[in-house]
């Protein structure tokens, strides 16, 4: 097997991220909540039609109907009922964590970045748009998620040698895979996730989607060029000797190959979606294939691509069973009647607020819960299944919907202090949280404005297709 060893020769390997409260244990505390609310809100059911195979509760059909509390042995099968009804998704988001570990493996990505972190050929702005260009593209297409604390110590590498700060570093790699992680143009474990909860075609809505993915990247990029050129005026610049280059590390044919293959796969998987209605089971079939011909590319034996398969499978089970987890609360609330009882109630307090007001509620609502439930993931299984009626009552599409929760999730993830990913990146760059804090507010605070226009133009054209 040919594999280049990078971070024995450029990266250190990031410390372990600090311990944090498992959101598993909040989830189960939601789930009894649930459970005991079942015994204290009146039961009741909307009347339903379906319209294109899609499911529609009709508006001011609630009706009151017999209670069916939830007992606590059933707390239980919920949890594995909603972690069966989740299981395309999530078995989806098991092959994602495959896929990601044989091309690893491969040292295609690491070696290419590091091939370009070498360079002393380049100008400041052509470092940060390509560093922008590669790591959103890595970020929306949820390539690159937790493992970007892996790939900060080549932005440190490149701000070290341009004799910038650590803070421009860790932007450099962080800030842009989370300006197109955020947006998740094409996330099977964000946007795909979010959009099956909604009954919606995956990745859908995609020109609006992707114009928004533009504008965070573009914010990102321009906010580290002025900050560049800000640190030069002022005389903010330390050069560095570096080491000399390895030829070993060099990006070779192979790797070329490697990348090439992963994005023509893409391609193909993007005109699926749209020619063929491709959903989650052939995303989850592509990634098997996309695996076995990256592994014979990378001269891996088979042994060592099923074994890596499975090593990756396992580092995002934790990320899987959240949505099975999710899904429970939803179960429950099913179960006892009460989800329908709780949209009619929030309809009903949102009825007087216009339909694109509601929609920017709905997006500040996900953002403060994404505070506390530090799982994308999660957090969609638990808001979709209320959010998708209570968007249908208040003459929202599922499209809008979905971006509300979406975005909401996004705009969070870099500035919030539960993210185990953001920590042990801060760490991994020997940043504080407050210096990252007071540096990322102005792209945050743009973001914000962003993502509020995106919805007021989603909910002006009726984002669908519905």
């Amino acid at each position: 097997m040919s594999q280049v060893n990078v971070e024995k020769n450029t990266l250190r390997q990031p410390p372990a991220a600090k311990t944090e409260q498992s959101p598993y244990l909040l989830l189960f505390i939601i789930l009894v909540l649930a459970a005991v609310a079942t015994w204290i809100i009146p039961a009741g059911k909307f009347d339903h039609e379906t319209r294109n195979g899609i499911t529609f509760a009709i508006k001011g059909s609630l009706h009151e109907v017999a209670r069916s509390g939830v007992y606590p042995g059933e707390i239980f099968m919920a949890i594995v009922q909603g972690v069966i009804k989740a299981a395309p998704i999530i078995f989806l988001i098991l092959f994602t964590g495959g896929l990601l570990a044989v091309i690893e493996s491969t040292g295609a990505i690491a070696t290419a970045l590091n091939s370009l972190s070498r360079s002393t050929k380049i100008s400041d702005t052509r470092i940060i748009i390509i560093f922008g260009v590669i790591f959103a593209i890595l970020g929306t297409t949820g390539v690159v998620q937790n493992s970007v604390v892996a790939f900060v110590p080549i932005g440190l590498l490149v701000a070290r040698s341009l004799g910038l700060s650590p803070m421009i570093g860790m932007a450099l790699v962080y800030l842009t895979c989370a300006a197109g992680f955020n947006v998740a143009v094409l996330g099977p474990a964000t946007t795909g996730l979010t959009q099956h909860l909604a009954q919606l075609p995956l990745f859908s809505g995609m020109l609006l989607r992707g114009i928004t993915c533009l504008l965070f990247v573009l914010t990102v990029m321009t906010y580290l060029i002025i900050s560049v050129k800000r640190a030069r005026n002022n005389g903010e610049v330390r050069i560095e000797q570096t080491a000399q280059n390895d030829e070993s590390l060099a990006i070779t044919g192979r790797h070329k190959l490697i990348l090439l293959t992963c994005a023509a796969t893409l391609i193909v998987f993007m005109i699926g979606t749209v020619q063929l209605h491709w959903a989650t089971n052939e995303m989850s079939a592509m990634f098997i294939i996309l695996s076995i011909m990256v592994g014979m590319m990378g001269r891996m034996s088979g042994s060592a691509i099923a074994n890596t398969f499975l090593t990756g499978c396992s580092q995002l089970v934790k990320g899987g069973f959240i949505v099975g987890m999710a899904g429970a609360i939803s179960v429950v609330l099913q179960q006892g009647n009460i989800l329908d009882p709780i949209v009619g109630f929030l309809s009903d307090l949102l009825a007087p607020v216009h339909p694109a007001i509601a929609a920017v509620g709905m997006f500040i609502s996900a953002a403060l819960m994404h505070f506390g439930i530090s799982s994308g993931s999660g957090e969609s299984a638990l808001l979709i299944p209320i959010f998708s009626p209570l968007g249908d009552n208040l003459g929202l599409t599922r499209q809008v919907t979905v971006q509300t929760v979406l975005l909401g999730e996004g705009i969070v993830n870099s500035i919030s202090p539960t993210s185990g990913v953001l920590m042990a990146a801060l760490a991994t760059a020997n940043i504080s949280f407050s210096k990252w804090i007071k540096f990322v507010a102005p792209v945050v605070a743009i973001w914000f404005a962003i993502c509020v226009v995106t919805l007021l133009i989603g909910v002006a054209i009726n984002w669908g297709p519905f």
